[in-house]
């Protein structure tokens, strides 16, 4: 199993919107690194659902339905997509202000890098932002 947290600006696609879509297609990623993440994303994978630009907050969880494909977007270039489809919705958002004072979690992308839109988590980054979120899988 690995772990990943996906942004996705929530006028755009939200978390509410994969849940009542039941399955999305992770289109449009256009940079080298987080399409190559996409395309390390296993079947089955889990993956928290961050709302970035507004909000900035982990939201909820999602899983990987369907492993990397051609990008349909993709008008040029060698892009990629995955399926996803919703777990779990957070009982309580985990801000990226509150992931910033978590020694824990220092080196998440979301910290490092935070203009990267799919990046891996460890797994005890990814349990604890769900601990911090008060949610369980």
């Amino acid at each position: 199993m690995n772990y990943w947290l996906v942004k996705s600006e929530p006028f755009v696609f939200s978390f509410e919107d994969l849940v009542r879509d039941g399955v999305t297609r992770w289109d449009g990623v256009r940079n080298y690194q987080a399409r190559n993440n996409l395309r390390a994303m296993s079947l089955g994978d889990l993956c928290l659902f961050y709302h970035s630009n507004e909000g900035l907050a982990v939201v909820g969880i999602a899983r990987v339905s369907k492993t990397f494909y051609p990008d349909p977007t993709a008008t040029s270039g060698d892009w990629s997509a995955v399926d996803m489809a919703p777990v779990k919705a957070f009982t309580q958002p985990v801000t990226l202000a509150e992931i910033k004072k978590n020694p824990v979690l220092s080196e998440v992308g979301l910290v490092k890098n935070a203009r990267l839109s799919v990046m891996p988590l460890r797994s005890d980054e990814f349990f604890t932002i769900l601990d911090m979120g008060l949610t369980q899988l």
